[in-house]
């Protein structure tokens, strides 16, 4: 550009030898790019075609588009609405524009917001029926349908993988296999009697690990951990927790919620994709959306064990006092956390078992006293303790915490 039309060298390096100052022009009408010369006035940009006709850009109208794959040059249109487009490689021209236009970076305005609103409100609706709704139905439609062999793989590969992320430098928890202690919790299973509900065989393990829980994985797999065992006061109170997980085994409850859990998993990593953070608000929406889920299936798994436990003979209200206890430890989900918290609130699970035993008189303990010790300490041998010297049937199998503290 020259003098004559008031364009001046800004930047700070000198500037090519050759005055006449060129660039590449779409006219937004076809896909073929001109190599137009330019000129600069005091109020408009000059762009001259290669027939001789010019194009007159106001500078107060020119518009830098973004995402450029150069950072020295600069991509110009007019206004908001044209499609023309003028690819300045130029860095002192470039930097010359810049100076000059005013409103280089200034967005267009938005406007339509009640029908942006509108689409945005349709699209949440549509967002929140594919997760509360479609996941849901595709899950329990396709927790009948999948093969017993598919599930029991699926199990066993989560229970290995819960095995090595519970366990030490690089070594899975290990397995209690203690015969006597299998021994009395087949004895256990067997006067519980779920033969006739479970879709397949139950398979249960013995996790020797000081977590107070326990859960059913998809194919029938039950675990239960050491912690549990040694927080129960009485093998009811065990026989309870594992009449449970059996509802959940017969009710499919670990397929359906890990078809689920990928369900909506996926459809909100569409929506929130990759950045920053996101993982967490991921994990935190999933867990909200699958907390109403998993209520309902721990709700369900209750009222299965009452039912299974008073069949049997065995008071249904030992579920409840081994529920008061681990209240009276932990606490209660409260608030905005009963929102995510998985299980329903304690309170409700106690005052259900309570109601569930009606005040009855039931029969024989469920496993015998030596039993019952086989059981605490088939993960290792326990402290001694007053009964230690007595023999096991002599010994009160109903009192204190069995098994390692």
């Amino acid at each position: 550009m020259s003098d004559e039309t008031g364009m001046a060298p800004t930047a700070p390096d000198t500037p090519p030898a050759d005055t006449t100052v060129y660039a590449d022009y779409v006219d937004g009408t076809d896909a073929v790019m001109h190599r137009v010369a330019l000129e600069l006035s005091r109020t408009h940009l000059n762009i001259i075609l290669p027939d001789g006709n010019r194009v007159y850009w106001p500078l107060d109208a020119l518009r830098a588009l973004r995402d450029q794959a150069y950072s020295e040059g600069i991509v110009l249109t007019e206004g908001f609405d044209n499609m023309a487009r003028l690819v300045v490689d130029n860095p002192y021209v470039a930097a010359e524009l810049r100076s000059v236009a005013p409103n280089l970076g200034q967005r267009q305005p938005v406007g339509n917001w009640g029908r942006i609103t509108a689409w945005a409100g349709g699209a949440v609706a549509s967002v929140a029926l594919i997760i509360f709704v479609l996941v849901p139905i595709m899950a329990d439609q396709l927790a009948t349908y999948l093969p017993p062999d598919g599930e029991r793989a699926l199990g066993d590969a989560t229970f290995e993988q819960i095995r090595g992320a519970l366990g030490r430098a690089n070594s899975p928890v290990q397995l209690c296999e203690d015969g006597d202690g299998m021994a009395a919790i087949d004895a256990m299973m067997a006067r519980l009697d779920p033969s006739d509900d479970l879709p397949y065989e139950a398979r249960i393990a013995v996790l020797d690990h000081e977590l107070v829980n326990a859960f059913a994985l998809p194919g029938g797999r039950v675990i239960l951990f050491r912690g549990l065992i040694e927080a129960a006061e009485t093998p009811e109170e065990v026989a309870s927790i594992l009449a449970h997980e059996i509802g959940h085994v017969v009710n499919r409850d670990p397929t359906r919620d890990a078809l689920r859990s990928a369900g909506s998993i996926g459809v909100l990593g569409l929506l929130f994709g990759d950045f920053a953070g996101g993982t967490v608000v991921l994990m935190l929406a999933n867990q909200l959306i699958n907390a109403k889920y998993s209520q309902a299936a721990e709700a369900g798994a209750d009222d299965y064990a009452h039912d299974l436990m008073r069949e049997a003979g065995v008071d249904p209200a030992a579920l409840g006092t081994i529920f008061q206890r681990l209240m009276d430890e932990y606490g209660d989900a409260e608030g905005i956390m009963a929102h995510f918290a998985s299980h329903p609130q304690m309170v409700s699970r106690i005052e259900a078992a309570q109601q569930a035993s009606g005040g009855q008189d039931y029969g024989l303990p469920i496993i015998t006293p030596a039993q019952w010790r086989a059981m605490q300490t088939m993960c290792g041998p326990a402290p001694s303790d007053p009964a230690e010297d007595l023999p096991a049937e002599e010994g009160n199998g109903g009192g204190g915490l069995g098994g390692r503290n």
